[in-house]
C-alpha cells in the first residue's frame, strides 16, 4: 500500500501521537488509501506510530489483522525508546567531549577595578587588563581574591581567597600602607600590597604573612614566628617575701634593676649608666629562674606605687638549647628575633625582661679549631645586639647559668652584663625561712609552722655522724665530710614538704581519719630524700660534678659518699 512505509531511523525524533484525521467524505465501500487522505508533507511529517494509528482506524471492527497491527505498534514504541535513549547518550556524549575539548581557564589574582567593566588581573606574574562578565558586580570582587578567566582572558567566575603561598617577613611599613619585605627565602626585596583582609589589621615590622601564589598581595597574619611561644604574657605574682634565703641576691637585684627605674633623674644626674643586664650563677635549685621572675613583677608594682602609671612587664623566657638548629644562620636569626621582639615591645611601653637559662649552652666560650662552632656565631650576634647600634631602653637581659665559668668573656664584660650577682645556698636561718614558706598555714599541720620549720631545719643542718653526706679526701691526705646541710637549696627544701605530705595523705587513706601534718613526716621525707640522691660521678668527672654544686675542687683527689654503718649480731659497727 502506497504511503505506508514506516520509518525507524536514529535520527527521527520522538513525537507525541496524534488522533488521525477524519476525512470529510467517509467512503462507502472499502477503505480508501492514505494518499487520497493526506498530502505527501503531511505524511512525511507523521512518525511510524501514528501511521500505524491511521492505519488502524481504517481498518473495520474485528478485522483479522487488527492483532498484528497491535503487536507491530508495540514493536515500533519499543524502537523508537531506544532511539530515544541512544540520542540522549549521544547528546551526553557529545557535551563531554565538547568540554575536554575547550581550552582550560586561568586563575589568576584580583589587584583593583580600572573602569565599569574592567579589571587589573595578575595572571602567573604577568599583569592584564581583563574584561569582566556582566553577570559578575565588579564591587564583589576584592583585592587578593582569586579570579577565574577564560580563554579570552575575560573574568567569567570570582572565587574564595588561597589558602597556600609563601611566608615572608615584613621589613618595613610605608606610608601608604605597602609592606616591604626583605631578602629571606630566596626572596629578593618586594613591596606588597595588602589584601582586602589586612587593610585593618595592625601590622608590624616582624611579622610574618603569607602571600598570594603571584607574590603581589599579602593575604593572612601568620604571627611572629616561634618568638611567641617563648612569651609569657602573664607574670607570675612573686612578691619578694616570696623568696627565702637569699637576702643578699635580692638586695643585688633591686639595687640593679629598680633603682635606675625609680629614680631616673638622679640617675641622669650623676650621668650614670643604667646596667644593661646581669647574671644570676650558682648551684642548681636556689631560686635563680624564681628570682627572675620575681624581678619583672616586683619592678612593675613598684613603678605603679610610686608613679601611679600601671606598665606592663613582657617576660621572654628562652631555654638556652632551644636557639641551637642545623639550619646555618637559623640560631643567629632567633637571637636576633628576641631583640627585635623586646625592643619592639618596649616602645609600646612594657617592661620588657629577655631571660636566658641554662645561658653557657649557647653563650660559651669560643675555642680556635679547624671546624666550625655554632658558638663562633652565636656569641657575637649576641655582642651586637647588647651593644649595637639601636640602644636597649627599657630592656633588661638576665642571664642564669650553673657554670659561669663556661660563659664566653665577651658576654661578661663591663657594658654587656654590668653585674654578676651569686646566688649561694640558703644557710641554716635562710633554710628555715624557706620551710616556713612552703608550710602554708592553709595546709593542716599538726604544730606552729615555725615550730615545724625549726625542727626540721635543725635535723637537715645537724653535724651528726647521720647527717653525713659526702666524703672528701685531699692531696695532702687530710679528709673532710660535707653535711646534708651544706648541699640544701630551696629544690631539696621543696622536694622534703612535698614528700611530707605525700605521707600524711597516704596515712589518712590508709586510717580513714582526718590527719595533720606532722614532725615525724618531715623529718622521715628528709631522711628519704637523700637516700635517693645519693648519686654521685666517677672520678674522672669529680671536679666538674663540685663546681656544678658550688665547691672549690682545688687539691681533692677523692670524692665519695658516706655509707651508712650496719650492725652484726654482737652490736659491733660495720662498714
Amino acid at each position: 500500500m502506497r504511503g505506508t512505509a514506516l520509518r525507524f531511523g536514529m535520527g527521527e525524533s520522538k513525537k507525541k501521537p496524534t488522533p488521525a484525521p477524519k476525512a470529510e467524505n467517509p467512503p462507502t465501500e472499502g477503505p480508501s488509501p492514505l494518499g487520497d487522505m493526506l498530502s505527501h508533507e503531511e505524511l512525511e511529517s507523521l512518525s511510524a506510530l501514528q501511521l500505524v494509528d491511521l492505519i488502524t482506524g481504517k481498518l473495520p471492527p474485528r478485522h483479522s489483522s487488527l492483532m498484528d497491527l497491535v503487536y507491530l505498534r508495540d514493536r515500533i514504541s519499543a524502537i523508537e525508546e531506544q532511539n530515544d535513549q541512544a540520542r540522549e547518550a549521544i547528546e551526553k556524549l557529545d557535551e563531554i567531549v565538547e568540554k575536554l575539548r575547550s581550552p582550560a581557564f586561568r586563575v589568576g589574582t584580583f589587584l583593583m577595578p580600572v573602569e565599569n567593566d574592567k579589571a587589573h588581573v595578575c595572571v602567573g606574574g604577568t599583569d592584564y587588563v581583563c574584561r569582566v562578565d556582566p553577570k559578575i558586580p565588579l564591587n564583589s570582587l576584592q583585592m587578593g581574591q582569586r579570579v577565574l578567566c577564560n580563554e579570552a582572558f575575560a573574568v567569567v567566575q570570582g572565587l574564595g581567597f588561597d589558602k597556600n603561598g609563601p611566608i615572608v617577613r615584613i621589613d618595613e611599613l610605608l606610608s601608604d600602607g605597602r609592606l616591604r619585605i626583605g631578602q629571606e627565602a630566596g626572596f629578593n626585596s618586594l613591596v606588597l600590597l595588602r589584601s582586602a583582609l589586612l587593610i585593618k589589621e595592625k601590622l608590624k615590622p616582624g611579622m610574618e604573612v603569607r602571600l598570594d601564589v603571584n607574590q603581589r598581595v599579602a593575604l593572612e597574619v601568620i604571627g611572629m614566628g616561634r618568638r611567641i611561644e617563648r612569651s609569657l604574657e602573664t607574670v607570675t605574682e612573686i612578691p619578694w617575701s616570696a623568696i627565702g634565703g637569699q637576702a643578699e641576691a635580692v638586695q643585688a637585684i633591686r639595687d640593679t634593676i629598680e633603682l635606675p627605674f625609680l629614680h631616673r633623674e638622679l640617675f641622669k644626674r650623676f650621668e650614670h649608666t643604667v646596667p644593661k643586664g646581669f647574671l644570676l650563677h650558682g648551684p642548681p635549685g636556689c631560686g635563680k629562674t624564681l628570682l627572675g621572675k620575681a624581678t619583672a613583677f616586683n619592678l612593675r608594682q613598684q613603678l605603679k606605687a610610686q608613679t601611679g602609671v600601671d606598665h606592663p612587664e613582657f617576660f621572654l623566657h628562652v631555654k638556652g638549647p632551644e636557639i641551637l638548629n642545623m639550619w646555618v644562620g637559623e640560631s643567629e636569626r632567633q637571637v636576633r628575633d628576641l631583640f627585635i621582639q623586646c625592643r619592639e615591645r618596649a616602645k609600646d611601653g612594657a617592661l620588657a625582661f629577655l631571660f636566658i637559662d641554662e645561658a653557657e649552652s649557647i653563650l660559651g666560650t669560643r675555642r680556635a679549631g679547624r671546624y666550625h662552632s655554632i658558638l663562633s656565631t652565636l656569641v657575637p650576634m649576641f655582642c651586637t645586639e647588647m651593644d649595637g647600634l639601636e640602644p636597649l631602653q627599657n630592656v633588661v637581659v638576665i642571664l642564669a647559668s650553673n657554670r659561669a665559668d663556661l660563659i664566653d668573656p665577651a658576654i661578661l664584660r663591663p657594658g654587656r652584663i654590668d653585674r654578676k650577682i651569686k646566688v649561694n645556698r640558703p644557710d641554716q636561718a635562710g633554710a628555715q625561712a624557706i620551710y616556713e614558706i612552703y608550710l602554708r598555714e592553709t595546709l593542716p599541720l599538726a604544730e606552729p609552722r615555725a615550730d615545724l620549720a625549726r625542727v626540721v631545719t635543725e635535723a637537715h643542718f645537724a653535724h651528726s655522724p647521720s647527717n653525713q653526706f659526702l666524703e672528701i679526701v685531699f692531696r695532702s691526705g687530710k679528709k673532710d665530710f660535707l653535711y646534708r646541710g651544706d648541699l640544701a637549696s630551696g629544690a631539696i627544701i621543696s622536694a622534703v614538704v612535698e614528700r611530707a605530705k605525700s605521707f600524711a595523705i597516704r596515712r589518712s587513706i590508709d586510717t580513714g581519719q582526718e590527719t595533720f601534718l606532722t614532725r615525724e613526716d618531715l623529718l622521715r621525707a628528709l631522711q628519704r630524700e637523700y637516700e635517693e640522691n645519693d648519686l654521685f660521678p666517677p672520678t674522672d668527672v669529680t671536679e666538674d660534678w663540685l663546681k656544678l654544686t658550688d665547691f672549690d675542687p682545688e687539691n681533692v683527689i677523692k670524692l665519695g659518699p658516706v655509707r651508712p654503718l650496719k650492725k652484726d649480731a654482737q652490736g659491733s659497727g660495720v662498714v
